[in-house]
């Protein structure tokens, strides 16, 4: 317990020093949808620039993930309503890490439909109050973290759900397990865009600890598959299928080095710099590298 301690105070402390400070407002991505995108402040009370979104119905509006807190869900809020002031009658979490989730209690307050994979509901269940009550290990303050509430999703899911927001349908998809076992892409076939989670990370070094890397190959695959222009990922810009590609490319290149070196070396610093000679360049969250190798190469701590 200790060395996982020390492995969290770690991660934040290189995550803080790779912080690039930047506003971030709500994007128009399409006629109807909204989200912020390629977010350059990843300090841990901006939610370590996890992007989240809308999709706006005639009827309703959708919003997919919450942030890390209910500070960054209310700041969030006053986004959406500069944008829309219909209601918000559901909320999608495409899975349940705290920097996606933790803002679930200010829509929930609101009245809206808090939406996950049932697994990622248990795992929220199982996990999020220890989070919370022991949040600087991530290096959150007191304040960052003040009045937010582990809220669960109160409507699970398995493989599919359909969403009619009057106008707009949106379809909930999980393939298999993939960054977490029950992160879900949210989609918008009008549209031809896609909100993917974390499943896709642009131009940002992916958290793997808790990853399928199989499954997130196949997800990938079935994710390449679809008619698809525009891809929302859950940390970076505003990508396309070639984004995809690129994930898949690094998690396959990641795992098999990473195995490959973890039999010659228990340095995860010695590991970390050997995979950076490798892994195609990306500019946010290098510090990642070496958490990876950690967390998922060198046995969970």
């Amino acid at each position: 317990m200790k060395m996982k301690k020390m492995l969290m105070l770690s991660f934040v402390i290189i995550s803080l020093l790779f912080t690039r400070s930047a506003s971030a407002e709500l994007t128009r991505i399409a006629d109807n949808v909204y989200s912020y995108v390629g977010v350059k402040d990843s300090s841990p009370g901006h939610s370590f620039a996890a992007n989240a979104g809308i999709v706006i119905g005639t009827d309703a509006v959708l919003v997919v993930d919450t942030l890390i807190s209910a500070k960054e869900g209310e700041r969030f809020l006053a986004d959406i309503r500069k944008v829309t002031n219909k209601p918000i009658k559901y909320v999608v979490n495409t899975h349940t890490h705290l920097d996606h989730a933790f803002g679930n209690c200010v829509f929930a307050r609101i009245g809206a439909t808090v939406i996950s994979h049932s697994a990622d509901r248990a795992l929220l269940e199982k996990v999020g109050a220890g989070i919370l009550q022991n949040s600087g290990n991530y290096g959150l303050k007191a304040e960052d973290m003040a009045g937010t509430v582990i809220t669960l999703p109160s409507l699970a899911f398995s493989e599919r759900l359909t969403i009619d927001l009057g106008d707009e349908t949106v379809e909930l998809i999980r393939t298999g397990p993939s960054h977490t076992e029950g992160s879900v892409v949210v989609h918008v076939p009008s549209r031809k865009l896609l909100f993917s989670g974390d499943i896709l990370f642009t131009d940002f070094h992916p958290y793997l600890a808790d990853g399928d890397i199989n499954g997130w190959v196949k997800t990938i695959d079935a994710l390449l598959a679809m008619d698809l222009d525009k891809i929302i990922p859950g940390h970076g810009p505003l990508s396309t299928k070639k984004d995809l590609r690129e994930m898949k490319e690094y998690l396959l290149l990641f795992d098999r080095k990473a195995r490959e070196l973890a039999a010659e070396s228990q340095d995860a610093g010695v590991i970390a710099a050997e995979l950076k000679k490798v892994l195609p360049p990306r500019s946010m969250a290098e510090w990642m590298i070496a958490f990876n190798v950690k967390s998922r190469y060198l046995g969970k701590m």
